[in-house]
């Protein structure tokens, strides 16, 4: 029975039948040889990110700093010694230009303020020196390169550039989001972003224990997964499983679009049958009912044995009762 609106093969709230008919093999229910793509991946707790910036330019004006690259190109310099290349400021916050020109102190400029110490500095040996400047490698902008994990709170840590949300986000918005933030403090920042682990899209494998208590495995969901890697994923049936096998698919909440599609374990095991191997989605339960044989058997065993321990006990104090009375008499 279907709700309006709702594709779901069985109400929600209804008993599972015992041999419930799986849906028709026209319906759009993916299955092993038909399967579907998952729509786009929405990023989510502990979910973990890879995120590497390829464009971290400190926005202007920068000012230099021990350790900075600087680009410098300098026209009509001396032939034997050209100034174009890049040079990094020394700890005493000195740039080297050679043995010629000498150093210039550059650290706590700008880089308009460095251009003008530098050419006056090439001006005491070189006639009306041409000189450009700019900022190669920036030591203070810490770099973002590596795993990010989604934290509880829906947010990803970039270090010294705060923290973003990207819960519910796809892989383009999560990046637009990370470059917005970034580019408070950057200029044009760019990055590259990815999903190193998918962690928080999951099915679950029920499986009865005939009266002795449920077990669940939680599995994480790749996209291609079907009733058969299910099984696989817990080393098969148990001693005290039946072929009753079923996905519960939920709904939202008050939806009522749930879905309950059973499995014909024999068909795919056996005879190769894609029918019912169903594809799985995020938040599906595959569910395997135990055997009733041995779930009357454990119940049987439950109600008996206080009785069977009770007339052991009772068995015993006669016993001793009787050893008792025999050495008496001895």
């Amino acid at each position: 029975m279907a709700s309006s609106g709702c594709t779901a093969f069985y109400a929600p709230r209804s008993p599972i039948p015992a041999a419930p008919a799986p849906p028709p093999a026209d319906s759009p229910v993916p299955r092993e040889l038909e399967m579907m793509s998952l729509p786009p991946y929405r990023i989510e707790p502990p979910d973990i990110l890879l995120i590497n910036a390829i464009k971290v330019v400190p926005k202007p004006p920068h000012i230099i700093e021990p350790f900075d690259g600087l680009l410098i190109r300098a026209a009509g310099a001396l032939p034997d010694q050209p100034i174009a290349d890049a040079f990094f400021v020394d700890p005493e916050g000195m740039i080297d230009l050679g043995p010629s020109y000498g150093k210039v102190k550059v650290v706590g400029l700008t880089i308009d303020e460095a251009k003008d110490a530098i050419r006056r500095q090439l001006g005491d040996l070189l006639a009306e020196p041409e000189v450009s400047v700019s900022l190669a490698v920036s030591s203070g902008a810490q770099q973002i390169v590596g795993e990010h994990l989604v934290g509880p709170d829906g947010r990803v840590n970039l270090g010294t550039y705060g923290s973003v949300y990207v819960t519910g986000m796809t892989i383009a918005e999560a990046k637009a989001a990370i470059e917005e933030q970034l580019s408070d403090t950057l200029e044009d920042p760019e990055v590259i972003v990815d999903i190193f682990s998918y962690n928080s899209k999951r099915y679950y494998i029920i499986t009865q224990g005939a009266g002795f208590g449920d077990n669940v495995v939680q599995v994480p969901i790749t996209g291609n997964e079907t009733v058969l890697d299910a099984v696989a994923a817990i080393g098969g049936l148990s001693q005290v499983s039946s072929r009753r096998i079923w996905i519960a698919r939920p709904a939202r909440n008050g939806d009522h679009c749930e879905q309950i599609l059973p499995v014909d374990w024999d068909d795919i095991s056996r005879g190769a049958s894609t029918a019912t191997n169903y594809q799985l989605l995020p938040g599906d339960r595959v569910f395997i009912a135990e055997d009733p044989l041995l779930r009357l058997d454990s119940v049987v065993s439950k109600l008996t044995r206080p009785l069977e321990r009770l007339f052991g006990f009772t068995s015993l104090g006669a016993g001793t009762l009787n050893r008792i009375e025999r050495f008496g008499q001895l």
